[in-house]
């Protein structure tokens, strides 16, 4: 690499804020003929650090952000194994083993409030210490750029576990997604009318949202169809477990077994307990209509 101005983080959704950093980077690269460079690690350092936190949920997986980061123009992204014993490296080695030795840094740029190495002891203030010692430069995003854009990742997974996807996709720049394979249900929903694909998800540590049901695009072998989701227990049928099922509009493939995407793109109503069937299927029929009229 020639060059090479760097970013490091877990840029977790590669969400607007994210990109402000990423714009910089990819000016400064432009301005001195460099190249850009994106250090993320996988897992997510919390999971690592904190492996009983149940409540930990991302917003990307691993593949989904490469795909982000390959969008927005990253050239080089290397995706580091975050370890416990990683999580220990002092600031000072992590300067030197990882930016200069290993990724021969040319300019490094960070968030605001940007730390690293062991228990998160290094700081801007330190990387200005560090940077005419091995010979690279340093610039800090201003936290006003930042707190202008009023977006963070914590931001996101609150709106998404209300149920708030549209407020999701307004910070993200895209729809949030699902992926996953279809796999057997039930079929209730075909006996009044209303087949659903039931998800079993790519990755369970993708956050889900809130209990409800969805306007939502269904990506088949890239091809993209209207869809209408429920998320939770289905309480007319009395289910003890949550599902994710999606019923597909002006669809009748069979897709057993085949991968899906799922884009969010409104919630339109909490799950509601029906005394009856038919009950739930005039309710259906009445999300259809809306669904239809949403995603046109």
């Amino acid at each position: 690499m020639d060059r090479p101005i760097v970013t490091t983080g877990t840029f977790d959704g590669v969400h607007f804020g994210h990109r402000k950093i990423i714009d910089r980077l990819k000016q400064v690269a432009q301005n001195c003929d460099g190249e850009t460079v994106l250090l993320t690690f996988s897992p997510h350092p919390r999971m690592v650090l904190f492996p009983d936190d149940q409540d930990l949920k991302l917003l990307t997986t691993i593949e989904e952000k490469k795909l982000l980061l390959e969008k927005v123009g990253i050239q080089h992204l290397i995706i580091h194994p975050f370890t416990k014993e990683f999580s220990r490296i002092s600031s000072i080695n992590f300067v030197r083993d990882i930016l200069v030795n290993e990724l021969k840094t040319h300019k490094l740029v960070i968030g605001y409030n940007h730390h690293f190495g062991r228990n998160r002891e290094g700081t801007f203030e330190h990387l200005q210490e560090f940077a005419p010692v091995y010979g690279f430069e340093v610039e800090e995003i201003p936290v006003q750029l930042l707190d202008n854009i009023g977006v963070s990742s914590t931001k996101i997974r609150k709106a998404l576990f209300k149920g708030n996807v549209e407020t999701a996709a307004e910070y993200l720049g895209y729809q949030y997604q699902l992926s996953g394979t279809v796999v057997k249900g039930n079929a209730i929903g075909r006996t009044i009318g209303f087949p659903t694909a039931n998800i079993e998800l790519d990755d369970d540590k993708k956050i889900i949202p809130a209990d409800g049901v969805y306007a939502v695009w269904v990506t088949v072998d890239g091809v993209s169809y209207k869809g209408m989701m429920n998320i939770g227990k289905k309480p007319t049928i009395k289910n003890q477990i949550r599902t994710l099922e999606v019923h597909l509009l002006e669809f009748e493939q069979d897709i057993y077994r085949r991968k899906v995407i799922i884009q969010f793109v409104k919630r339109i109503r909490d799950e509601i307990a029906f005394q009856e069937v038919s009950e739930l299927k005039n309710q259906l029929e009445k999300d259809r209509t809306l669904v239809l009229t949403i995603l046109r």
